[in-house]
């Protein structure tokens, strides 16, 4: 039995990692724990790693290295893509009571009746190539945050140069449409009315179920939840753009005018040494169709900055590409070698001082293109979703439907309310505006 434990979480990367950590805390309060905030001692420690990069794996030893340091007698439970691809390592650190695999981690309320401190860590992971369901876990709870998460698929099916995801998650799986469904309906009766559909490789979702279905299917489906106000999609690959797809996204009220579509590269050869499924022009056709038929599309790309075999005039053709393009916000990736990887195997390696300086230039042109699309917003009253904290000046910050942060004062009890908020003003560090309804 639970006995009253208290569990707290500390989660280390992705949003799915904290998508995931909100199922797990679910499952444990569910099962008679307590979970407690960020910073409140605990009795049991639950550390969601991960290993997109070896500066991760730094991270992830680090915060297991502070709690064990801060509270020598709790007990630690390390799960999450690091425990999965290498709990030995994990094991082996002072502390650690028990690994669980990326499957596994969902029986972690029974598990955690037993845990005790041992000689010796109990490791439970499985071969994640052997999954072939999403467990299916309750929503993100009430009142926790302004907006909601819902994972919808795990695991990846393509074999990118420079990714250990697949290692780590498995192949691409899907959760069955009416748990999500039910899933949606319930988060809007606790009050939510923005929903972000999430998952390792989302463009994926359905291919593996029976009957097969499709993204463009569920995100037809979940936007007719009544009350569902916005409905946002997480980073969705270029190549599942079919027409359905691109006719759910560009016609259906709910779905918010704001996409992710990874990039990764502006050159054609570095895409192919990348094994990515599509090329520029793809790409370039994409984005334009898009743009044009999404009024103010807030639009979001992923790039890698020196993969192997980057050569100057290829990172040149990414600036080009980029600079040509309707982006308003760019995630920018220096390059660092994943080991189990094929691109850490690769030659014609980029030198750490070019990659930090080409880093520099791409994220100073990815700011330049966020202040060109807020200033078109300038004037304008806009609707936000009002986010549960404060920042530190007193303001409130607000979410638009095309996904710009916009700063404001406001009173109290706005938290995960949709106000009426006129853009005024914005620089380098965001947009600002004045409360026109609430």
């Amino acid at each position: 039995m639970s006995g009253g434990r208290t569990v707290a979480f500390a989660t280390l990367g992705c949003r799915l990692n904290q998508v995931e950590a909100q199922e797990l805390r679910a499952l444990v309060e569910r099962a008679g724990y307590r979970a407690v905030e960020q910073g409140e001692a605990a009795q049991v420690y639950v550390v969601s790693t991960c290993t997109v990069t070896s500066r991760a794996d730094f991270s992830d030893r680090q915060a297991i290295r502070r709690i064990t340091r801060a509270d020598p007698d709790a007990l630690v439970v390390v799960t999450g893509c690091l425990a999965q691809t290498d709990p030995e390592t994990l094991a082996r650190m002072p502390g650690v009571d028990l690994v669980l695999g990326n499957q596994e981690k969902y029986r972690l309320p029974d598990l955690l009746d037993s845990l005790v401190r041992r000689d010796r860590p109990e490791v439970r992971v499985g071969p994640i190539a052997d999954a072939r369901a999403v467990p299916a876990a309750p929503p993100q709870r009430a009142g926790a945050r302004s907006r909601a998460f819902v994972k919808i698929q795990d695991g990846c099916q393509h074999r990118c140069a420079f990714c250990i995801v697949p290692a780590a998650r498995g192949k691409s799986r899907s959760q069955d449409p009416k748990v999500l469904l039910e899933q949606v309906g319930a988060l809007v009766e606790a009050g939510y009315g923005e929903v972000t559909l999430t998952g390792v490789d989302i463009g994926h979702y359905g291919w593996d179920l029976s009957p097969r279905t499709s993204l463009a299917a569920l995100v037809e489906k979940i936007s007719g939840v009544r009350g569902l106000h916005w409905l946002r999609l997480s980073s969705v690959l270029p190549a599942y753009f079919t027409p359905e797809l691109i006719q759910a996204v560009t016609t259906l009220p709910a779905v918010a005018p704001h996409l992710h579509l990874p990039l990764q590269s502006g050159s054609d050869r570095v895409l192919r040494l990348m094994r990515r499924p599509y090329n520029t022009a793809m790409y370039r056709t994409l984005v334009e169709r898009l743009a044009a038929s999404i009024p103010d599309l807030g639009l979001g790309t992923d790039v890698i900055v020196g993969h192997p075999g980057e050569e100057e005039a290829e990172f040149e053709a990414t600036m080009a590409l980029v600079r040509g393009l309707p982006l308003s916000y760019l995630h920018v990736f220096a390059y660092s070698d994943r080991l189990g990887t094929e691109a850490a195997t690769m030659g014609n390696r980029v030198a750490p001082r070019v990659i930090r300086e080409r880093s520099s230039r791409l994220r100073a042109l990815g700011v330049e293109k966020g202040m060109a699309f807020r200033r078109r917003l300038l004037g304008r009253p806009v609707e936000v979703l009002v986010l549960e904290k404060r920042q530190a000046d007193g303001r409130l910050t607000g979410l638009t439907s095309n996904y710009v942060e916009v700063s404001f004062d406001g009173p109290e009890g706005l938290g995960r309310r949709f106000a009426t908020v006129r853009l005024t003003d914005t620089d380098r560090r965001g947009a600002r505006g004045v409360l026109e309804a609430a």
